[in-house]
């Protein structure tokens, strides 16, 4: 290693899922607060998810097949955790689980032994590919994240772990922009131009039929001082509207 060069970390494999509903004033995303002393995005507004770990790869294998399954189980296994929501249904089953079916997080430490313990099978399959970033090769930490869109399950609510997520919300992806821009929410890069992109979509079927049909390209940002400013940039054929954008290096993002 050449003296004064910080050797390049791996990217961490991780996933989070856009959980949307349909609202009379249009689509909604389920947001959570990351907790204050988090290690990664702290006090950040995000969607729920995580780091794909070695149960998940477990639990993939007694999954119909799909693509990326690991990051599917993941995303989902996190949003359970962060959100108390949970897209699994019963066996032969056409809905998925009610409120009062399912286990609470903080009550149960086993994902796997949950869902065995119930009988549930995991709703991968109602997952649609939506984006896939990595984290610039400059940075300290970095995650290879797949993300994720899914329809919310009607009779479930959200509710906050207490531990990794302070609040639960569901809001429009042009206010969630606005709290960003107000001030009111740190709300970072990826996160930001996947509400863009979801903005697109006026209301749940329109969002899941984009998500089928548009290809998913892996977004690289690069990341850069220019002057007082600090730059991120993507390529113009990520797939979303916005190609770079500025902020000055005092900014929290």
């Amino acid at each position: 290693m050449i003296a004064g060069v910080m050797p390049i970390q791996p990217a961490l494999p991780a996933a989070t899922i856009l959980v949307v509903r349909d609202a009379p004033a249009g689509i909604e995303v389920l947001m959570v607060r990351r907790h204050g002393n988090s290690g990664f995005a702290a006090g950040a507004l995000v969607f729920p998810g995580g780091k794909v770990d070695e149960g998940d790869h477990a639990l993939a294998a007694r999954c119909p097949p799909a693509d990326l399954l690991p990051f599917r189980v993941a995303a989902i296994r996190e949003t359970w955790e962060e959100a108390g929501i949970l897209l699994a249904r019963r066996p032969g089953a056409a809905h998925l689980l009610d409120h009062d079916e399912v286990p609470n997080p903080r009550e149960t430490a086993d994902f796997a032994a949950a869902l065995t313990r119930h009988g549930f099978e995991l709703a991968t399959v109602r997952l649609r590919h939506f984006a896939h970033w990595i984290t610039p090769e400059a940075e300290p930490r970095r995650f290879d994240t797949q993300f994720f869109i899914a329809a919310a399950p009607p009779g479930q609510q959200a509710v906050a772990d207490g531990y990794e997520t302070l609040d639960c919300q569901w809001i429009a992806p042009a206010d969630a922009i606005r709290e960003a821009d107000a001030g009111r929410a740190l709300v970072v890069f990826p996160t930001r131009l996947n509400l863009l992109k979801l903005g697109r979509s006026r209301d749940v079927a329109e969002a899941l039929d984009r998500a089928t049909n548009e290809p998913v390209v892996t977004v690289r940002p690069d990341m850069f001082n220019e002057g007082s400013e600090r730059v991120i940039r993507i390529a113009a054929g990520a797939g979303y509207d916005v190609t770079e954008l500025r902020y000055p290096l005092r900014s929290r993002e």
